[in-house]
Formats: C-alpha cells, structure tokens, sequence
C-alpha cells in the first residue's frame, strides 16, 4: 500500500512526465570566460553522469563509438571559452551523438534570465525547413522586396541547402534516427540555430530562385535591431482589460480545444501537451460531448503535443482504445541511486526516493518500473468512443504522445495521418528527467533516467511512430497559407460519408 501512496505522491510532483542556478540579470556577463581547466572538470562530470546513470547511452551508438567523440570534444575545449561557445561547440554535438531526444543542453538560469526579452542580431530570413528545401516564411528586412514569402533559398554564404540541414542537425538531439523533428526546429526559429552554429556576418550572401526558376545570389544585410525604440511605441488606443476568467480561459484553448463541424459530423480535437490544462475534466467532457451529439468522426490534433504525463496520455488512450493495452514491455533505470552526482541533479531528493520506492532490481541486474511493465489497461465503459478517429502528426509528436500513437495504430477505425512522429517508435528514455547542472559554468543537460521500450515495440530501427497515410509539406499550402493536412482529413472524411450514403 505505502508504495501505492509513494507513487500517487510522485505522480503529483513529478506528473511522471515522460520525455517533458544562480545569478542575476544585473551583474551576468555572457562575454565571462571559463578556464580551461573549469570547463574540463564540467565535461568530466558530465560524461561521468552520463556514462553511469543514463539509461541508454549506447542504444544507437556503440560505446566504442561515443568514447571516441567524448575524447574527441573534450580535447576541443578551448584555453578559455564563454559558457554559450561552451554549450554549442562542445555540449550540443556530444548529446546530439546519443540519439536521444531527452538528452539535451540548455543554457544556464542565469544567461536566460539576462536573454529574456533581449533582442539580438541576426539573420533576416525566416524559413519553412524540409528535406533539403527551404523557403522564406518572413523577412525581418521588411523593405525587401526580393526574398519574400513563398521564395525558395539553395544556399547561404555558400553553403548549399542539404549541407546546411545536414550541419545543424549535428547540433541537435532526436530520438534514434527520428530526423522530422528537427526540421520543425529549424523551421520555428531558423536565425537562432544559424547565428549559434554558423555564427554572424555582416553580410549573407543568399542563393534563391526567382519566379522563372532560375537560380539567383543576392547580399542581405545582418538585421539589427534599433538600440531603443519604447519610446516611439505608442498603443492606438487603450489596452483591453480581461478578467481573470477571461485570461485563463483563453490560456486553456491555446491548450487544448474542441470544434465541432456538425454539416460532416465530425469534432476536431486540438490537444498540445499532456501537461496541463484540466485534461481529465477536458476529456470527460468532450467524449460525453461526442457520445450524446452522435458524432462519428473525431479529428485529434497532437501535430504539437512534446508529451507530458503518462497517466494522462494512457487515460486518452482508454477513451478511444479498442483493446486492453500496457504502457511498456520494459522500463528500467540503470542504477537505484543518483550518488555520488546528487548534488548536481535538480531534485536530487525526490528523484532518488523515485529510484529507491518504485524500481526493483530483477535478475538482469536492471532496476525495473514494474507498474508500467505489468498494468494492463481496459477500455473505458463511460463515453468511451468507438466511431472513426483520424490522428494528426508530425515531428512535434513526441514523447507520451508517442505512447499514445503507438498503442492505438493499427487499431480498427483508427487512422494516423500526416508525417513520421518525431518520438522514437520502439522506444525512448524518461519518465523522470532531472536536470545536470555543471558546477563552473552552471550550464544544464536533461538527464532522463529510465529506458522505456514500446508495448508491442517495433525492432529497433531508430524510426518514430509512422502514419497510416503520409501526408508531407505542401508548398502550394504554405504560400497560401491553409492546412494541407486537415484538409486532406476532412476530404476523406467527407468520401466515406459519401460512400456510405451511396451504399444506403
């Protein structure tokens, strides 16, 4: 029983996400070097962590392997480096070699306290990133006229577009070989993942094609924004106040929604993040919702959904499952303690309680989660929904929204729709995933300490749940500006009405 209570306790500190220090703003320099002998006794420590406490280090890359670029990046450290030249020469091309999308780098507190709201140089062009392709989706040069929307890009200071993606994924992490989330980096802030791997010029020279296709260069400018420019922001009229209600209300539809088409009988379900948001009461309510309408068609949106908890993401799953389900064939931690690290892991207590009350150690010599490898699921009897479900994904589907799209594939009525999730198919590491905070440069690297391997897990290809229909980037949508996707869902949600009203 006190097992039971320990788990609803850490539940409830943790959410049991899968997969999702000091200084101030006045006195923090980001121009402040480290020596290289404080940067090395970082790296040391992290690489011992790494290489003791996380739970796959090697399930992509063999360990002769990952011993050869630990040495390497560690012999790269410089006589004296700043904890940003620190972070993305030395720390994002080593997780990025772990092919494990829960193993990432992050700034330290400090720097994004002195960052936030601070607005830096940088490359003009925004871009729609995808396989070797890129177009212009905004231009911080709003006077050119050139490199506008819908313009495709081949090249930038002479580096060609499949070299360039290629680079700045080196500097990225994923799960296995699971690429597609990537791209949606690159796409929602291209001149921040340029500016930190390639750095800034002056000047870009950029290669595009002009409305004939024909291959063009141009020079653009570093975009710079004025020193000051509060004072000549003047609102045109006074701002609206909103009610608490209001405000949260709001908050909660950037979360989570529901839209009803009742002319195709169909609820389109927006769910981004098994996080928060009054999920229960929000599923509760919308599968009631489906139940009494009569509604046959259900759309689930998860096209931005990182993840989050996994009682959450297993509760959706209950509601449209067709067959019982476990959450994992396996999910192990590698050790019982953090020690001797704990002083540099976030939560160092509560994880370690984690470890100790909820692992046991089984004859592999693993300590096993066994709540999430024996437990299987029942369908829910109230409101459980058994009409056809269409579900949208990309790479932003990750983590327990892989869990869920993995349990429910394959399933009668079911559909996934879109491109290749970006969590890993067969498996991936997390359930708990305390922050590394280095003790010199205070730079942080997630540390997900348990191994989690799919129920009813695909061979270990290095792939993310794939869609039952493969829908890619449009170019024709992205210029003018609609939803390729839902459109293709709805089309075919409207033929098979059509076929079943012919076969009446």
């Amino acid at each position: 029983m006190y097992i039971r209570v320990f788990f609803l306790f850490l539940s409830a500190c943790f959410g049991l996400a899968l997969f999702s220090c000091t200084g101030s703003r006045m006195n923090y320099s980001p121009e402040k070097k480290y020596s290289r002998a404080q940067l090395q006794e970082d790296y040391s420590i992290l690489r011992n962590i790494l290489e003791k406490k996380h739970p796959s280090p090697y399930w992509y890359t063999p360990k002769d392997s990952l011993d050869y670029y630990f040495d390497k990046y560690y012999r790269s450290i410089g006589d004296s480096m700043t904890e940003q030249q620190f972070g993305w020469k030395i720390l994002a091309p080593l997780t990025n070699k772990i092919h494990c999308g829960h193993t990432s780098f992050g700034m330290s507190r400090a720097y994004n306290r002195w960052a936030a709201n601070r607005r830096f140089a940088s490359f003009p062009l925004g871009m729609k990133v995808w396989n070797d392709t890129m177009v212009v989706t905004s231009n911080l040069n709003r006077k050119d006229s050139l490199l506008k929307r819908g313009t495709m890009i081949t090249g930038i200071n002479g580096v060609r577009n499949k070299e360039m993606i290629q680079t700045l994924f080196g500097y990225l992490t994923k799960d296995g070989y699971a690429d597609n989330i990537n791209y949606i980096r690159l796409s929602s802030n291209f001149p921040y993942y340029h500016r930190n791997v390639f750095g800034l010029s002056k000047k870009y020279t950029v290669n595009y094609l002009d409305s004939l296709g024909k291959e063009r260069t141009t020079v653009v400018p570093l975009f710079e924004f004025p020193k000051d420019t509060t004072k000549r922001i003047r609102p045109a009229q006074p701002p609206v106040t909103k009610t608490k209600k209001e405000t949260r209300q709001q908050r909660l539809q950037s979360i989570r929604s529901m839209a009803v088409d009742t002319i195709a009988n169909t609820a389109v379900i927006t769910l981004n993040t098994f996080t928060t948001g009054g999920l229960r009461r929000f599923f509760r309510q919308s599968f009631r919702y489906v139940r009494k309408a009569g509604i046959t068609h259900v759309v689930l949106d998860l096209r931005s959904n990182g993840g989050g908890k996994i009682n959450l993401s297993t509760l959706l799953t209950r509601y449209v499952s067709r067959r019982p389900f476990k959450v994992a064939d396996t999910a192990f931690a590698v050790a019982k303690t953090l020690g001797p690290y704990s002083r540099y892991i976030k939560n160092r207590f509560i994880n370690n309680l984690g470890l100790l009350f909820l692992t046991r150690k089984q004859d592999d010599g693993l300590y096993h989660f066994g709540h999430w490898e024996r437990k299987y699921y029942q369908p829910r009897k109230a409101n459980h929904y058994e009409g056809e479900l269409y579900i949208l994904t990309n790479g932003q589907t990750f983590s327990a929204s892989t869990l869920f799209c993995n349990a429910v594939k394959g399933q009668p009525g079911i559909t996934l729709v879109g491109e290749e999730a970006g969590g890993g198919w067969h498996g991936n590491n997390g359930i708990l995933i305390p922050d590394i905070t280095l003790p010199n440069t205070r730079l942080r690297v997630r540390l997900p300490l348990f191994r989690l391997v799919q129920y009813n897990h695909v061979p270990k290809n290095g792939l993310g749940v794939m869609p039952d229909v493969y829908i890619g980037t449009s170019y024709e949508a992205l210029v003018k500006g609609y939803d390729k996707k839902m459109k293709v869902v709805m089309e075919m949600i409207k033929g098979k009405a059509a076929g079943s009203e012919r076969n009446r």
